[in-house]
């Protein structure tokens, strides 16, 4: 709390001393104070966004906080989303815009009981497996619908979907052969468990060729139309991107921060730690302009997502390199 306070002090004394207000900025991130979103906590650390004439308030979620519900309702300049949920999002009437991609690649596996038969995605009919919902779920059911796999129960061609929380237990209490984890984080819950890696087999959804882009920074679309908002988002990517560089080359010291920032006291040196270093692989490679053929490749995997697929047509206006061409030149 003291380091958020110190910051905020830090970016008005500089206002003040350069006669003009600093820029308040709020971001809501997607999920609790933890490494994933080391990059910004980096810049406003390190006074990146100072340096840019902005008072950056960094909004940690939860279980309980829909960042898109956040961004509707004007509690959230920018938010860190995942591009599934904004483009689900988008069909449904709130006009959310991809305006940077600092992940270039996607975190997403299913982790198994490798004594459960599973040796290959084709073996994962007649299981049962842990999903996570809230809009989470939309790249394991177009997984799925292009495995030709029933999401509606077990079978020869079926799966039981359990719905699982935001933990491990499924999978370590036998409940689930598989379960939902991200490489930076449950996976290692399932290590730390006391599970050896040789009693797991995984899949990552980039290598099944599904990948959906995540942790992208999305705003409202009337927003763009006005040229101060836009000043504003260029600064706040620059900034923000130099933070996610400087993070990749310094993991452990960028976890460091992120702990000095975490409020709860719940994360520890060494998970966070490990995890700044597999969040790392995945920001390498992202200057923080969106790819459009990652796009392409998002909105297809999303199309064909069965008979409820997550979107029913081909979003326009969805992303932006308006701001990137001029925070990245």
């Amino acid at each position: 709390m003291m380091k958020r306070l110190a910051g905020s002090f830090a970016a008005l004394v500089m206002a003040a001393s350069a006669g003009w207000a600093a820029d308040d900025v709020k971001l809501q991130l997607k999920w609790v104070t933890q490494a994933q979103f080391a990059g910004y906590y980096v810049a406003l650390d390190k006074g990146f966004y100072e340096e840019e004439g902005l008072n950056v308030t960094i909004l940690p979620g939860g279980p309980d906080i829909a960042p898109e519900q956040v961004l509707a309702g004007g509690g959230a300049d920018v938010i860190v989303d995942w591009m599934p949920a904004a483009l689900a999002a988008r069909e449904k009437g709130l006009p959310m815009v991809n305006i940077a991609q600092p992940f270039k690649h996607s975190g997403m596996m299913l982790t198994c009981w490798k004594d459960s038969g599973i040796s290959k995605p084709e073996d994962l009919a007649n299981h049962t497996l842990g999903v996570w919902f809230f809009g989470n779920e939309y790249p394991f059911l177009s997984w799925m619908s292009h495995l030709g796999i029933s999401t509606d129960g077990k079978g020869p061609n079926g799966v039981e979907v359990l719905k699982q929380g935001f933990n491990v237990d499924p999978l370590l209490q036998r409940q689930a052969d598989c379960i939902s984890t991200m490489t930076y984080n449950e996976y290692w819950q399932v290590i730390d468990a006391g599970v050896s890696p040789d009693e797991l087999i995984t899949f990552k959804y980039e290598d099944q060729g599904v990948a959906t882009l995540e942790d992208g920074l999305y705003v409202l679309e009337d927003r763009l139309d006005d040229p101060h908002f836009v000043d504003e988002m260029v600064r706040f990517v620059r900034a923000s991107m130099k933070g996610w560089k400087w993070a990749e080359a310094h993991p452990e010291e960028a976890a460091d921060i992120v702990l000095e920032y975490d409020e709860t006291g719940a994360q520890t040196e060494k998970h966070q730690r490990r995890m700044m270093g597999e969040i790392a692989k995945l920001t390498a490679g992202s200057n923080g302009a969106l790819d459009p053929a990652d796009y392409e490749r998002t909105v297809e995997t999303l199309l064909k997502g069965g008979s409820d697929p997550v979107i029913t047509k081909r979003p326009e206006g969805a992303w932006t390199h308006k701001i990137t061409d001029l925070a990245l030149k």
